[in-house]
């Protein structure tokens, strides 16, 4: 598709840029330690000259470093950030001569802007998955033959063949009789839907049934799989990327450190002791502790089998108010499953054995219903007999014959078909309604309805208390986003007990309510939890998008900011407990690091406390911060 081309080139993996910053600062940290063991070893052997030389282009050298940052913050940014307060000390030891002052400062600089690059940086993958499945020929059927053509080359008004199991190329309508189709990937429903002549048909449904022909009402760039293509592209640079804790602390302890710094140098006329204030406020319990604690949040999540891609997405974690699930392979297990199997006609075969029979013949077929039903026999330990003499109409049932009787499956024209009184057909629709999100199949032994399979996507068993606890983790609104009728979403919301049910929604849908949610002040951060292509912008730009990546890579765990990587949703409270957990010791090692080091700044102001003794207890108290934000590892 031409207009796949431009996701095609999506980002593989962090940016060049990033990749330098990243290998950048750890050139600097090493040149740092090199030039202080340097320094100090010239200074033990008598060469005390050198090694204030060593130490003096070192400082030099990161100086320039951090002015570049800083300049660059203040100009795209507009801000001025904790790494300000570290520019004007090592600025003022060189022209004091606190050459190793300036060069621890440089360390700690340099060390904490290299944890926090590797830290921060995003896992992002190419959109692969979304692209391979994307159809890249068609059969056009002209001048009375079949021509495939690239699919690009589709027009408005072809006639395109749609053989078992593929990708619908294009958006049209139906032509000629039925056809079966798989719409999970885009709508999120897991039933296949069946659709008649002149019915409309998306692009990136997959055919489950015979082979149809549907006529384009656009050319393939205009596609609904297309559209989607763009569509998480377009989301993912609406993401504005977090503003780090460190610089929002820093609007208030920058302008109290020149202040008190300030006030020292006027009243006692050295600006020595003004560098002194400014070196143990050098605010490395911000530079470190922060995305130390991050960090190890996101390795506790990774032990409860939740990958987060980055310490931006820890912090939106641990400041979630809502959080938003998709339903299919979501909250529900993704595929149909026996519901109970209701008795029917004379009443002379058990229901184990209307499964027996029903999966003997049904393993024949390649309907998705079909699949579910051999497992759920095979699951319950029944024998399968070899089927004989069997026939299918695709998408509507099969027939055959099992140890001398005759069985037919499926759907009620089918079974009519066969010879089944439509009368004993009416009766059994009387043994009980049809519940949302029900599937009902018939099986006919011997020319009479024997019973009725109820099937259906259940809950998954480990989704019902994950509403408590993510309430008891402090979620204000737990809701349910998904493509799948009303009536299904809400009978799966109602045994869960969420907030709110948003049903029927398209994949633009689901962008447009976790936008309206992120502009609530009340309800943002928000985190969507979805599986499927069709959650995939939805997950693209919401604060924090979860994946539910244990069955494969797909399109929304390579978009995700975080991918549960076991077959488990209980596991996003786990997350969020994470994300939450971290940034609460972020926050303590932030207050408890800026509390010592004010106290610090008072003593320095005071004349007590030279700058180098400043700096090596600036380290001390880097080291209780850093053990401090550690604790976030432990659950």
């Amino acid at each position: 598709m031409a207009a796949a081309s431009a996701p095609a080139r999506a980002d593989r993996g962090p940016s060049l840029l990033a990749r330098l910053r990243e290998w950048r600062s750890t050139a600097l940290a090493a040149v740092a330690v090199a030039a202080i063991a340097v320094g100090g070893l010239l200074h033990l052997v008598g060469e005390a000259d050198a090694g204030r030389v060593v130490w003096r282009a070192a400082v030099a050298l990161l100086a320039v470093e951090l002015a570049y940052e800083v300049g660059r913050s203040v100009v795209v940014e507009h801000t001025l950030g904790v790494d300000t307060i570290a520019l004007v000390a090592m600025v003022g030891s060189l022209a004091l001569g606190e050459e190793l002052a300036g060069a621890v400062i440089g360390l700690m600089f340099s060390g904490g802007a290299a944890l926090e690059a590797a830290a921060s940086r995003r896992a992002r993958r190419e959109l692969t998955a979304l692209l391979e499945r994307a159809p890249r020929h068609a059969q056009v059927r002209r001048d009375g033959r079949l021509e495939e053509v690239p699919v690009e080359a589709v027009r408005t008004g072809d006639v395109v063949l749609v053989r078992t199991g593929e990708i619908v190329p294009v958006d049209g309508t139906v032509q000629g009789g039925e056809a079966v189709v798989d719409t999970s990937a885009l709508t999120g429903e897991p039933l296949p839907v069946t659709l008649t002549a002149g019915m409309p048909v998306l692009s990136g449904s997959a055919n489950a049934g015979a082979p149809f022909d549907v006529r384009a009402d656009r050319p393939a760039s205009e596609s609904a799989y297309a559209a989607l293509v763009r569509l998480v592209r377009q989301a993912e640079t609406e993401r504005a990327p977090f503003m780090r804790m460190a610089d929002r602390y820093a609007g208030i302890f920058l302008p109290l450190t020149l202040a008190i710094a300030g006030i020292a140098w006027a009243a006692s006329g050295d600006p020595v002791r003004a560098l002194a204030v400014v070196v143990v406020a050098t605010p490395c319990p911000l530079i470190l502790a922060v995305p130390i604690a991050l960090v190890s949040g996101l390795s506790r999540a990774a032990r409860a089998g939740v990958v987060v891609k980055g310490a931006g997405a820890i912090e939106a974690l641990g400041k979630a108010r809502t959080v938003l699930f998709d339903k299919t392979g979501t909250l529900t297990v993704g595929t149909p499953e026996i519901r109970e199997i209701r008795l029917a006609g004379p009443g002379d075969v058990p229901p184990s054995e209307v499964l027996r029979l029903a999966a003997s013949v049904d393993r024949l077929s390649a309907h998705v219903l079909a699949a579910a039903l051999v497992a759920a026999a095979r699951d319950a330990g029944l024998a399968l007999a070899p089927a004989t003499d069997t026939r299918e109409d695709p998408g509507q049932g099969i027939a055959g014959t099992v140890d001398g009787r005759r069985v037919a499956i499926g759907s009620r024209a089918f079974l009519t078909g066969t010879g089944v009184d439509p009368a004993e057909i009416e009766a059994a629709r009387r043994l009980g309604t049809r519940g949302s999100g029900e599937a009902h199949v018939l099986v006919a032994v011997d020319g009479h309805l024997a019973g009725v399979i109820v099937m259906a996507d259940e809950v998954r068993p480990d989704a019902a208390p994950i509403v408590a606890r993510l309430r008891a983790e402090g979620i204000r609104h737990v809701a349910m986003v998904t493509g799948d009728r009303r009536s299904v979403a809400e009978r799966v919301g109602r045994e869960l007990g969420v907030d709110r049910v948003y049903a029927e929604l398209t994949p633009e849908g689901k962008l447009e309510i976790v936008r309206r949610l992120r502009a609530d002040r009340g309800l943002s951060p928000v985190v969507m939890v979805g599986d499927g292509v069709n959650d995939a912008p939805a997950l693209a730009i919401a604060d924090v998008g979860i994946a539910m990546g244990a069955a494969g890579a797909t399109v929304s765990s390579q978009t995700a900011d975080a991918v549960v990587t076991v077959d488990r949703i209980d596991r996003v409270a786990d997350a969020i407990h994470a994300g939450r957990r971290a940034l609460r010791i972020a926050r303590e090692s932030v207050l408890a690091g800026m509390g010592l080091s004010l106290a610090a700044m008072l003593v320095a102001a005071a004349g007590y406390l030279p700058p180098v003794a400043g700096a090596l207890l600036q380290e001390a108290i880097d080291l209780a911060v850093i053990l401090n934000a550690l604790r976030a590892l432990r659950g």
